[in-house]
């Protein structure tokens, strides 16, 4: 997967205030004008100070955390403190004796909560990438007390009537575009919380979002131990025939360090598909490395996450029955750019025929590779990217091993990626030593405009270990804010199986698209350009978010950028152009099981949030029912799921069940954003490709723009027209061939714009 800035249950301060409760306005409307003046004049609230490193600004450069002064022990404390000085921050707000207003109200609010902020970023990473047994007994007891504060903020009526009277007074008010975004999400955000909900029913909403806040905590925990702690373990070298002698080695160490000396182990990865399967010239190696993947916490081992899956669904569609939302992706697609669940599954459903019709040509072709290497045995999913690969490296004569040799890790990133930023961009890197690291593999960056000015900082973190979750993502520890005056401090996270000491750090193909799309979302961040931090960078729609990072794929290949960094690791030649030419005609092959993963767990996500509370209370306490549910729902679509299973089985989803809201109902996202992607690498061939102005153009027309304007406008902005879905359709195989013979895709064209919003 290319995961993005996975969602925490850890939110920022901008987003801790987001919601509040319902009440009309009327403080101070019976006292004289002159003497409510001179109230306001005189108001002064006394608010309480933190203390201990998260009390103040970190004294590092951009403000980066200083983790040579943080414990483990600073995290509660801080928490307390930023919970109790953000409450008095918006109790200050409600007792103003003015009249409410624009900075009073809506911009007092955006700058409350800024300790409570510190401490979650920062905790939010760690816990994502270096967590400890303290870390996340930590992570269990504050996201109830997280959740609880949340709601005393959001669900309070009287704060709610102040931002109401500003919201109904927006008319007559002076405001920017970004002032007006900022109110207009205000609003609608407390409405979506309960602001208009009568009290007996914002109690049931707090109690839910209590209990979703714990579920999903526990949901994500027992996820990353189900993948770290349930390796692939062997006795003996040939059972890994097929491996080279570094993976092998690697092997050998994980296995010591996991207490299996002289044994060999194999560390599960995020998703279904495991990397080294394909290697694995055992065959039965290769099933149980497969089937530890796929049976990964569904009880068949030691965790069992099909209960709180159910108990999460059924909480979720509570929630949303409370404000009359039949499912919860009604509920939550409110501001999302396609707005309504069935602009997104019409979408999805129109490419099923040509997938499914694709799954079961492929599988036949496999079968034949099969029978030509003398098997008796039909494909199974274990043995699928085995013999793709085979049949790729015949029909486009590609040797996945010698890609690899070109791709080693650190140029990938200097030579490769930062070139690309400073030849579309204009930007330059310095590589630090001074900043205090969360673990020492990471490395730190200043990040430079082409004048020389300072654009902010760079995390990279790019190996896998058993304390941290599976996926890539960015993040902020700092966000951009003209109001506060910070710049954006970045992180990208990675899951790279790390080379043993002394051999050079290659990366398969795969990783370097993940590269380069997980420094998509960093220039999304860096060159965020907003007043306010809850509309700042990457603060955008789930079905927009992925779209600027996946157009920087696009440039992994571009030849100007390629041959800069695709060099031998031991020979220093640049990788040929036509490897390059077989690498991307070859990329079109395999899409029943490439393209279709990823369409299934989409599915797989909307059909677990179309259920009623009815529906779901019905799977909770059967976890058998919940294994029927998760089949039915993709094989009444007419999928080959025993051929080629979703990316993320519900039991490991970490998007859709890891935090309270996350990615549920919105992984359908990644193919939502690919259809603009592939809209946008259409505009940038048309328009000259890797240049400057086409750099800059996009810069201002998206990158820059963070959450402040409708998405159809902003990307209407860059391309002068409105997305087309051919693009997506033509990259994947889909149309213009056999397997296009059975579809309903034909001319490409987008559900109309009516079809999903508002």
């Amino acid at each position: 997967m290319t995961a993005a800035k996975l969602p925490s249950i850890l939110l920022s301060s901008s987003a801790l205030v987001l919601l509040a409760g319902c009440a009309t306005y009327s403080n101070g409307a019976d006292m004289d004008p002159i003497a409510a003046a001179q109230a306001a004049n005189d108001y002064a609230p006394d608010l309480p100070e933190g203390t201990g490193y998260f009390a103040s600004e970190s004294a590092l450069p951009f403000h980066a955390p200083d983790f040579t002064k943080i414990s483990e022990e600073d995290y509660l404390p801080a928490f307390e403190q930023g919970m109790a000085i953000e409450k008095a921050e918006v109790q200050a707000i409600i007792g103003n004796p003015a009249a409410p207003d624009f900075e009073n109200t809506i911009v007092a609010l955006e700058k409350a909560g800024s300790m409570l902020a510190r401490v979650s970023n920062v905790f939010s990473q760690l816990t994502g990438t270096n967590t400890t047994d303290r870390l996340d007994q930590i992570n269990t007891a504050i996201s109830p007390r997280l959740s609880a504060h949340r709601d005393s903020i959001n669900l309070d009526p009287a704060l709610f009537a102040r931002v109401r009277a500003v919201y109904d007074n927006r008319a007559a008010m002076a405001m920017t575009v970004e002032d007006a975004r900022l109110l207009e999400n205000r609003y609608n955000n407390m409405v979506h919380a309960g602001a208009l909900l009568n009290d007996a029913e914002r109690e049931q909403v707090k109690a839910i979002n209590t209990q979703l806040s714990t579920l999903t905590t526990e949901f994500g925990q027992l996820a990353r131990d189900a993948m770290a702690d349930q390796p692939l373990v062997v006795d003996t070298r040939e059972e890994l025939s097929g491996l080279s002698e570094s993976d092998i080695q690697a092997a050998a160490d994980f296995a010591s360090e996991k207490g299996f000396p002289g044994k060999y182990a194999i560390a599960l990865q995020n998703t279904t598909q495991q990397p080294l399967l394909p290697l694995l010239e055992n065959r039965e190696t290769r099933e149980r490395l497969f089937r530890l993947s796929h049976d990964r916490a569904d009880g068949t081992n030691a965790v069992d996450t099909r209960d709180l899956i159910a108990r999460i669904a059924l909480l979720r569609a509570q929630k949303a029955e409370l404000f009359g939302e039949p499912d919860w992706a009604s509920y939550t697609m409110y501001d999302r750019m396609a707005k309504q669940p069935r602009t997104a599954l019409d979408f999805m459903e129109q490419m099923v025929p040509a997938l499914a019709a694709t799954q079961r040509r492929e599988a036949e072709l496999l079968d034949a590779a099969i029978r030509a290497d003398g098997g008796d045995f039909t494909v199974q999913p274990w043995d699928w990217y085995r013999y793709a690969n085979r049949i790729k490296a015949e029909q486009f004569s590609l040797d996945e091993d010698a890609v690899m040799q070109y791709f080693q890790l650190e140029r990938v990133l200097e030579d490769g990626i930062f070139h690309m930023a400073s030849e579309l961009y204009g930007l330059s890197f310095e590589r630090r030593d001074d900043i205090p690291l969360y673990h020492p593999d990471v490395w730190v960056y200043t990040v430079f405009e082409e004048d020389g000015s300072e654009l902010g900082l760079f995390y990279f973190d790019p190996f896998q270990r058993p304390s941290k979750r599976g996926g890539a993502w960015m993040g902020n520890f700092v966000d951009q804010s003209h109001m506060t005056g910070n710049k954006p401090v970045i992180y990208n996270v990675l899951n790279i199986p790390k080379a043993p000491a002394g051999e050079p750090q290659l990366v398969s193909f795969d990783w370097v698209n993940t590269a380069f799309h997980e420094f998509g979302h960093a220039v999304h961040g860096l060159f965020a350009d907003q007043r306010y931090e809850s509309l700042s960078g990457t603060a955008t729609a789930r079905d927009f978010v992925e779209y600027p990072s996946q157009v920087h794929e696009m440039w992994a290949t571009w030849p100007s950028i390629l041959s800069n960094y695709a060099k031998h690791h031991a020979t220093g030649e640049t990788i040929p152009d036509e490897m390059i030419a077989r690498i991307e005609a070859a990329a079109k092959f395999n899409q029943g099981y490439d393209f279709g993963e990823v369409v299934e767990a989409a599915l797989l996500d909307m059909k677990w949030h179309a259920l009623s509370a009815d529906e779901a209370r019905a799977l909770v306490g059967d976890p058998a029912a919940v294994d029927a549910f998760e089949r039915k729902s993709l094989t009444d679509l007419g999928l080959e799921i025993d051929l080629v299973p979703p990316r993320y089985r519900s039991t490991y989803f970490n998007h859709i069940f890891s935090s309270p809201a996350g990615y549920s109902a919105g992984y359908y996202s990644y193919l939502w954003t690919e259809m603009l992607d592939r809209d946008s690498r259409k505009w940038f061939r048309e328009n000259g490709g890797l240049t400057r102005a086409n750099g800059d153009h996009y810069r201002k027309t998206v990158l820059s723009r963070g959450g402040t304007i409708d998405y159809f406008d902003m990307f209407e902005n860059f391309a002068g027209r409105q997305p087309d879905v051919q693009p997506m359709l033509e990259a994947r195989g889909l149309v213009g061939g056999e397997e296009a013979a059975d579809s309903e895709v034909s001319d490409g064209a987008l559900p109309p714009r009516t079809a999903g919003v508002e």
